[in-house]
Formats: structure tokens, C-alpha cells, sequence
């Protein structure tokens, strides 16, 4: 039995994971909240970790607020880079392997064709920023380590830009949604299969331990504006309302959102051998679940 540690439990990605858990019964799955286990005080880490024999470390923990950690710097950077910081300096003590969820916000450049993992990287905002600080502080401990930047992540669970459709879909009119962003969604339930798949493969001796460093874009298959994606929310859910398309600087934000980031994930399907779902089946799936 395979014995997996999964952080930030009732975050999207970690209830996606808790949807799928009976899929997979040869891997035994804990799952700890913020009262269960503070991922930001080491000590706590430290004794969690020893009384459990885990051989992976699933942190779905973060700071997601984009718009809100511009006013909230410190604890963006508790959550977002001395969390993930303390954990890989845990795991690589134990042998521990951690998968670890960054962000397609690192990418904020002119470029307009799809990021690899070595891009450059020029992340705008607070959140941003400390999500590439992460990264960098989890790869500096240098242990057994995957990190999966992701984009546009939703779910049945938590907030997200799809339920926020489907209410404001059921309350209004017409919204106006901005067509000048470009990226690819991602379903946290396609992420949380993606990284139990990997384990499975791992365990099974199908990927060397040897690939088992470095960062990994994941997303589903496709690009789309957000305008494009809202638009598909309705004709999907059947909600009669009317999108119109504007620009990024009629909508401001208090975080500045990358023009293009879609990821090139040739790196992720050479390495894991997984595909990965198209964008619109992957909501149509979404939304069967509602």
C-alpha cells in the first residue's frame, strides 16, 4: 500500500482528489486541512510527518486569491513560499516525494507562443510572484520533487470562474468578460487523476525515480480567451445570457493577469506518458456533475 499525504484538503485540486479516491485503492490517501496541519509552522510539519509513514506528499495547499493578496503580502508569502519551502526541506529528510501546484502567472511576457518549463519567467503582483518564489525555494532543497504550473483552474468545488459564471449566468442579462486574455482551462479533477496516475506509474516502476525532479506544465489540451470559455459555460449549461467581449483595461484589476500564458506540455506527456483532455470536454464533464 502506498501511503499519500494530500495538504490543503478542501482546496479544488484536494477535493478533486477526495471525488476520485475510490478509483484508486492501492493507494492510501490522508487528507489534512489548515486545523489539521499548519503547513507555515515547521514544528508542526515536523511531528505530523513522523507520526505518519507517507512515501508522497500531494500539497494542494495555496493562496489563490489573485485580486486580495496585493493587500495581504505576508500571508501570500507564508502560504505560497514558506510552506512549500518547509515541506520540501521535510520530505527530502524523509525520502518523501512532493508534488507541488504552481502557476501559469509566473509567464507574464510579450512572448505569444506556448511557455516551456525553461521560459522566461516575469511574474506581475504579489501572487504571482510568490508563486515563482515557491517554485525557486522547493527546488533549492533539492529533493524528490514535481512541480505542475497549471492555468485556469476550476472545479465543482471551491471558487472559481465557473461557478461564478453559472450564478451570474442565472442573474443577469448580459456580462461583459475580456477576450484579450489568452490561455488553456484546467480541471482540477483532470490534475488530480494526472497526479495519482503519475504515483500509480511511479510505484509500478513504469518512470524512473530518476525523472522525478523539476517543474511540468499541466493543462488541459486547447486555447481560449476568457470571453470564449464564458461563452462555452452558457451553451454548455443551457444558460441564456448574452457575453460581450471587451478589453483587459476596461475590467481592471488590482493584479495585473498575463496577456497569453498557455503551456507547451510536450515535457509532462514524453515524461508520465498520460493524455491529456480537451478543454471543452473536460467542462462538459465538469458540468455533468453540478
Amino acid at each position: 500500500m502506498t501511503h499519500i499525504l494530500v495538504t490543503g484538503a478542501n482546496g479544488q485540486l484536494g477535493s478533486e482528489i477526495n471525488a476520485i479516491s475510490n478509483d484508486y485503492l492501492d493507494l492510501n490517501l490522508f487528507f489534512a486541512d489548515r486545523s489539521s496541519l499548519d503547513i507555515t509552522d515547521e514544528q508542526a510539519i515536523e511531528e505530523f510527518l513522523d507520526r505518519h509513514p507517507f512515501q508522497y506528499l500531494i500539497n494542494g495547499a495555496a493562496y489563490t486569491a489573485v485580486d486580495k493578496a496585493e493587500s495581504e503580502p505576508e500571508l501570500a508569502h507564508q502560504i505560497n513560499v514558506i510552506g512549500p519551502s518547509l515541506l520540501a526541506d521535510a520530505c527530502k529528510k524523509r525520502g518523501i516525494t512532493l508534488f507541488h501546484y504552481s502557476s501559469d502567472y509566473v509567464y507574464h511576457t510579450e512572448k505569444n507562443i506556448p511557455y516551456l518549463e525553461n521560459s522566461e519567467t516575469a511574474p506581475k503582483g504579489i501572487y504571482a510572484k510568490t508563486k515563482l518564489e515557491g517554485d525557486l525555494a522547493i527546488m533549492k532543497q533539492g529533493g524528490s520533487t514535481i512541480i505542475f504550473r497549471t492555468s485556469w483552474v476550476y472545479s465543482s468545488f471551491g471558487h472559481n470562474f465557473v461557478k461564478t459564471m453559472l450564478r451570474l449566468g442565472k442573474e443577469r442579462d448580459q456580462l461583459s468578460i475580456v477576450f484579450d486574455q489568452i490561455g488553456s482551462p484546467t480541471y482540477a479533477r483532470d490534475l488530480a487523476k494526472a497526479s495519482l496516475d503519475i504515483i500509480q506509474k511511479i510505484e509500478k516502476g513504469e518512470i524512473p525515480r530518476s525523472q522525478l525532479n523539476g517543474v511540468f506544465h499541466y493543462s488541459n489540451e486547447g486555447v481560449c480567451s476568457w470571453y470564449d470559455f464564458a461563452k462555452a459555460i452558457f451553451n454548455v449549461a443551457q444558460i441564456d445570457c448574452k457575453v460581450i467581449p471587451i478589453e483587459s483595461k476596461d475590467y481592471p484589476t488590482p493584479a495585473q493577469r498575463p496577456p497569453f500564458s498557455v503551456l507547451n506540455k510536450s515535457k509532462f506527456k514524453n515524461t508520465f506518458g498520460l493524455e491529456i483532455p480537451y478543454w471543452r470536454d473536460s467542462l462538459k464533464d465538469c458540468l455533468d456533475v453540478f
